[in-house]
């Protein structure tokens, strides 16, 4: 143990402070369960049940929950007992017929799309009544116990029932909450809860997901336990010879007696794969009064030696187990990792971390997982931040709601600082049915939910209380404003407040003074002139360019001109294409390299997501411009003719990794920009264009390095060096002829790296590479296998479209499939797949307790078949 001085505050108090969600080890008298397993689920309310159970009606009794995140009065819960003559919330009626399943669960991914469906939000219903319930028996000895049921995520408008017995709610689908089902509970006997949610239609500019698509645990404790989400760690001095660790831990006494307990800190190091390592502190605290009915805080400080920080390329944690004792009985743990570091945005210099700056190269994430849609699922979220590494991705802005808990989870332990967001919209609504509904009622409870649940993650580095939010253009609409960043410092001093402001203005109408870090969406040309007005106001690009592209699609002839290359409802690969308000990446970098005081950027988006299919969706589409003139006449023909375009795109093209996973050409200009030091050259387009022969087909390289050579059938094409706010070399007169295009990059004047294309042969045989070829036998983890189609010697076939069969033998399923076309309305559950450019991706889970050999097999008229063999296993 190493401990160099120690400080010890022990102090009764009414406020309200964080945690993490507590990971519990063994003799605990808590039980954390994962109650995931065997639900029943059905759509719609029972006959009769009419517009009762809709949240207009029940507002009352929901409010009620949550009110230890309020300062206002509670809300006093109405007499009676709500839904009690609805069948489905009662324990005796019988659910056998109704769908049985695990959670995480959404079921509008299931689909079908469908073409009347607003195509903002992905073509899939996600709105409508649905039920979930579960059967499970509680055991005569935890009679005494307090027992919470806490959901991490549940869209949306819950209503909670156990046993007949209404429980409670809460509107936002994104926040995490916890109910306490202890007057309800038959210990002894078998429980049945009962979950109703009713999304609103039009609720969500993109895709929300529906279901109870987060985990719910079951939480068994002693009447005197640790508060929900009850210990609060922050490291208030940091240096390289000692850091000074806080540990508050607030303790709920549920009795009608007062107590005295001890509170028992112990920090260990913990290990890269969670595992706990050596002890390197311990402090107790004795006799900590507690009233009946109260919750009373013991705060301790804790000095390590030598401390081992957290930072994005080292991302090293230590993890805090609080223990309570009383009469010298255990009573209560719970383990909190956490993290040492330092952090402080600059006027002049950027994000610091631990003293050093660290350029945000960060992107945008909204919360679906492609075709597994927004269930989540902790193997899917860890590929998509290894992707973005391998980019040189080191943030990640959840937008534009709390994400789950396991992507904080991942990015503490992979290295990814986060900028945490709460709102898309507050009072002022963006859609009928959104978040402004509920926010008068409900914004400070999700706010505080937010900061107490993620407070412990050494990744959270910026709280966000909105995202360009239409008050913004009020006089006073930064007052609203001024309120939510109000409570955020209330529950966390020690990190700044920032939100994403797109309305230029707003750096000088009051809002630039509600922030502590100033966030600007799609304004690099706007960066010198926000200096300018607040000289002593950091400032980062908290969502820029919105460049939009179709992995492997590319349209002639190029034009620089931003609204031009969007042909048959997909957007040219050339990366020059963006809506209106946009840009494609090179002017923010310019933005930034001109003004360094910037701390760097948040891409919209890092991966494609459900909804939003800008330039195609019908909200942004009056007039859509195509390079083809043919197409054009075509396109303004059934305009005029029908008053409205159909359109059938049903997920984004903003992202810089396609829905599958699959990387886009401008993964490599970011890569270039983000990793100088990675020798690396990419060229664009493919060369398969037999149609070109003779005609220009301009090539573009993306390289780390200063500049390169094109061969093209060993012939030069020239040299080029990047020019002053140059970020891609460009060939714009290469005349089309099959064969080789090769480019040699140099850096400093010396070989760095090169890339080649070639023009491929006819498809022939189907490759299939999974990214893990051993998973574990739990129900939950996933192999991801990238198809590919092939010619005869191996090469891709860029352009290949063929139709692909998959089936599975073992111990495993078929998830989903998916090829990232945004156009593509065949259901992810589907077995059956079309190459999109020559790529498809089937997602494999292993079986709970079944390990064993699987083996994926793809079929395709005409082509070679081919197999794959994954192993799942138990550990």
């Amino acid at each position: 143990m190493t401990q160099l001085r120690s400080t010890i505050i022990a102090v009764l108090t009414s406020s309200c402070l964080l945690t993490t969600h507590p990971t519990l080890a063994a003799p605990s008298p808590r039980e954390q369960i994962l109650f995931d397993d065997n639900w029943r689920f059905t759509h719609d309310d029972p006959a009769g049940t009419g517009d009762q159970l809709n949240y207009t009606n029940v507002e009352k009794w929901v409010t009620a929950t949550g009110a230890e995140l309020t300062t206002n009065s509670p809300t006093a819960r109405p007499d009676g007992n709500l839904g009690s003559d609805v069948s489905y919330t009662q324990p005796g009626f019988d659910d056998s017929s109704w769908r049985q399943l695990n959670l995480p669960h959404d079921w509008a991914i299931e689909g079908p799309f469908r073409q009347e469906y607003d195509g903002a939000t992905g073509k899939l219903k996600y709105w409508g009544p649905v039920w979930y319930r579960k059967h499970f028996f509680i055991p005569s000895a935890d009679s005494g116990r307090k027992l919470f049921l806490d959901l991490d995520g549940a869209m949306s408008y819950s209503e909670v029932w156990l046993n007949g017995q209404f429980v409670g709610g809460w509107p936002y689908g994104y926040s995490s909450f916890e109910l306490d089902l202890t007057p309800f509970v038959k210990p002894g006997a078998d429980n049945v809860l009962a979950v109703r949610l009713d999304s609103p239609s039009e609720s969500s500019r993109w895709y929300p997901g529906a279901g109870i698509y987060r985990n719910v645990w079951l939480v068994k404790t002693a009447p005197l336990h640790v508060e929900h989400w009850g210990t609060f760690i922050t490291t208030p001095q940091v240096d390289p010879a000692a850091a000074t660790v806080r540990i508050q831990t607030r303790v709920d006494n549920e009795t009608g007696d007062a107590a005295a307990v001890s509170v028992k800190n112990e920090i260990f190091e913990l290990r890269a794969n969670g595992a706990k390592g050596r002890s390197v502190a311990s402090l107790a605290t004795d006799g900590v009064p507690i009233g009946p009915h109260e919750t009373g805080s013991c705060t301790a400080q804790i000095v390590l030696n030598n401390p081992r920080l957290w930072s994005v390329t080292d991302p090293c944690r230590y993890v805090a187990v609080t223990s309570l004792e009383q009469n010298g009985r255990l009573i209560d743990r719970v383990e909190t990792p956490f993290g040492i570091r330092t952090i402080q945005f600059t006027v002049d210099n950027g994000f610091l971390l631990n003293g050093r700056r660290v350029r945000l190269n960060g992107v945008c994430l909204h919360h679906d997982l492609g075709a597994l849609g927004a269930a989540v699922n902790a193997r899917a979220l860890e590929r998509q931040l290894q992707l973005l590494r391998d980019m040189g991705c080191n943030a990640i802005r959840t937008s534009h709601n709390p994400p789950a808990p396991e992507l904080l989870d991942l990015c503490d332990r992979l290295g990814f600082v986060v900028m945490d967001e709460s709102f898309d919209c507050w009072a002022r609504k963006k859609r009928p049915g959104d978040y402004h509904l509920a926010f008068p009622d409900w914004h400070e409870k999700d706010l505080r939910a937010l900061v107490r649940r993620d407070h412990n993650h050494p990744c959270v580095v910026l709280w966000s209380i909105g995202n360009e939010v239409p008050e913004q253009r009020q006089s006073d609409g930064w007052k609203l404003g001024a309120q939510l960043a109000a409570l955020v410092r209330q529950e966390d001093s020690t990190r700044p407040v920032t939100a994403a402001l797109h309305v230029i203005e707003s750096g000088t109408n009051g809002f630039q003074n509600v922030v502590d870090v100033f966030g600007y969406n799609y304004k690099p040309f706007g960066y010198a002139a926000f200096r300018t007005n607040n000289p002593a106001k950091p400032l980062f690009g908290s969502e820029t360019s919105s460049c939009i592209s179709s992995r492997g699609e590319y349209f002639f002839p190029l034009s620089d001109d931003k609204k031009q290359g969007s042909v048959d409802f997909q957007v040219t690969s050339y990366d020059v294409a963006a809506p209106p308000w946009a840009m494609p990446p090179d002017a923010e970098f310019k933005g930034q390299d001109d003004n360094p005081f910037v701390a760097g950027e948040f891409v919209w988006t890092g991966f494609d997501y459900l909804g939003e299919p800008t330039p195609y969706d019908r909200a942004s589409t009056n007039r859509l411009v195509f390079t083809e003139p043919a197409t054009q006449a075509r396109a303004d023909d059934e305009l005029k003719a029908s008053g409205k375009i159909e359109v059938p795109s049903r997920s984004s093209y903003f992202g810089i990794i396609d829905l599958c996973g699959f990387k886009k050409d401008r993964f490599y200009l970011y890569q270039a920009r983000w990793r100088p030091d990675l020798p690396m050259a990419h060229i664009l387009p493919h060369w398969n264009w037999p149609e070109r022969i003779g005609q220009v087909t301009p090539v573009q390289v993306y390289t780390s390095g200063d500049e390169a050579e094109l061969f093209l059938n060993g012939r030069s094409l020239g040299r080029k060096k990047l020019g002053p706010r140059e970020y891609r070399l460009r060939w714009d007169q290469v005349v089309y002829e099959p064969g080789t295009l090769e480019v040699v990059a140099y850096k400093n004047g010396r070989r760095w790296a090169t890339d080649a294309v070639r023009t491929a042969g006819s498809p022939a045989k189907i490759e299939l590479k999974a990214d893990r070829a051993q998973i574990r036998a739990d129900g939950k983890d996933l192999s991801f296998v990238t198809v590919t189609v092939e010619d005869q010697s191996g090469s891709m076939a860029p352009r290949a479209r063929n139709s692909v069969r998959f089936s599975i033998d073992g111990p495993g399923e078929i998830v989903a499939t998916d090829n990232g076309d945004a156009t593509s309305h065949v259901s992810f559950s589907s077995t059956e797949r079309e190459a999109f450019n020559g790529l498809c991706l089937v997602i494999v889970r292993a079986k709970q307790a079944a390990p064993g050999r699987i083996t994926l097999h793809a079929q395709s008229d005409g082509l070679k078949d081919a197999t794959v063999t994954l192993r799942s296993v138990n550990r």
